[in-house]
């Protein structure tokens, strides 16, 4: 995930690996940022950040913004990403991703290498293109790219739904009798 932080006016993006959803109410999600990151400081500062989720197109641009210090660079002008405001922190979100979260932190933890910071998900923003006409996420169109061990996947082929793996099957009716 690219992570924003900073202001509209003076922010920074970091390439984070590890993050997660860690609670449904309130909801809740956390990152991990080691300490001589740049956006560490930034985000220990404000208290806020937002996780913008990446696309398989925005790969070798979310690598770049994990290999590059925002210290030297504006990874947002070297990437050509533009900026959109959130709508309940002062954290810029990444107009080219699908979804991104507005993050406020409740908590942070130093637990050795890593900075665990906790937060509440105040906000939401999601392109409309990618809303099913059920109102959810459509994975499959967005192309959301994941991080495994030192590599980049694509994501988006459904394996199933919750519970498939002990839902009873329907019985086929049978022929009727002659």
């Amino acid at each position: 995930a690219l992570v924003t932080c900073g202001t509209m006016e003076k922010s920074n993006i970091i390439t984070i690996g590890w993050t997660g959803i860690v609670n449904t109410r309130p909801p809740m999600t956390y990152i991990s940022v080691r300490p001589e990151r740049y956006s560490h400081d930034i985000i220990m500062e404000t208290g806020e950040f937002a996780i913008n989720l990446t696309t398989s197109a925005m790969c070798r641009k979310t690598d770049f913004c994990g290999a590059k210090t925002g210290r030297k660079i504006d990874k947002f002008r070297e990437c050509g990403f533009h900026k959109a405001p959130a709508d309940k922190i002062s954290v810029p979100l990444i107009e080219e991703c699908p979804v991104s979260l507005e993050c406020k932190v409740t908590e942070s933890k130093l637990l050795g290498s890593h900075t665990m910071f906790l937060a509440e998900i105040v906000g939401i923003a999601i392109d409309e293109k990618y809303i099913d006409s059920k109102g959810k996420l459509n994975l499959q169109q967005c192309g959301l790219a994941a991080y495994a061990h030192g590599e980049y996947f694509a994501l988006g082929r459904k394996l199933g739904d919750f519970g498939y793996s002990v839902r009873k099957k329907k019985k086929k009716p049978m022929p009727p009798k002659k």
